[in-house]
């Protein structure tokens, strides 16, 4: 019985989860890049650092190749609204005390074209809240899943009951049968037994009389041998 409400806490306790509405709200944020503040737009999410730097780096991925081994990545290659840039973008993620920050920003003297830099800066904002959002929404799919999960658990478990239950209906209805049964074995053995108790007193009582029969017999044998030998 333990398993069963296990099952059940843990998808009440998901569907809590699913039911909060979270909000996405990105900002202008500066961040320390090659030595200097480089202005930028991040998003606060109530995650984990490792939590968000996985679904940044994997959101990332899919418009831009990333450099590792510096703090903040560097984005090469970055394909924004189907139009495709050379020059570095960068991205990283701060933890605070209760969420942690994800942040994309570039450093506008590294652009050959200014145009260009001040273009792709105005998507950055879109970047970052589609991220807010996707995290938010993976997030929450991962609880559904793991709240499906419980329920289908718990849904066999159920199942597995109402077999039962049907099982052990049946069990007894054969039983209250073989009940009956029996307790109609037991007044016919009851009667039998009865009859065998009266005739074994009939027959001892047969026995009696006819052990009196032969003694009375035997004794007028006896007299009629004696009258036979008295003859002469």
């Amino acid at each position: 019985m333990k398993a069963p409400k296990k099952f059940i806490i843990l998808l009440f306790v998901s569907i809590g989860f699913c039911a909060v509405g979270q909000s996405v709200k990105v900002s202008k944020e500066s961040t320390r890049v090659k030595g200097e503040n480089v202005e930028g737009v991040a998003v606060e999410l109530e995650g984990t650092q490792d939590e968000v730097s996985n679904a940044f780096s994997k959101y990332l991925r899919s418009f831009a190749k990333m450099k590792f081994g510096a703090n903040p990545i560097t984005l090469t290659e970055t394909i924004i609204s189907g139009i495709s840039y050379k020059s570095p973008i960068y991205a990283t993620t701060k933890e605070r005390e209760k969420t942690t920050v994800a942040w994309i920003g570039l450093k506008p003297t590294e652009w050959v074209n200014a145009d260009e830099a001040e273009k792709v800066e105005k998507e950055f904002e879109r970047i970052m809240y589609d991220f807010g959002i996707k995290f938010y929404r993976d997030r929450i799919q991962t609880q559904v899943d793991e709240s499906m999960k419980a329920l289908q658990a718990v849904e066999r478990q159920q199942q597995r009951f109402a077999t039962e239950s049907r099982n052990l209906a049946i069990r007894l209805e054969n039983n209250e049968k073989e009940k009956v049964q029996l307790e109609k074995s037991l007044e016919v053995n009851k009667l039998e037994n009865l009859n065998l108790h009266t005739r074994i007193e009939l027959n001892k009582k047969n026995q009696d009389s006819v052990a009196v029969a032969v003694e009375q017999i035997r004794k007028v044998v006896e007299l009629h041998k004696e009258k036979q030998r008295q003859v002469n």
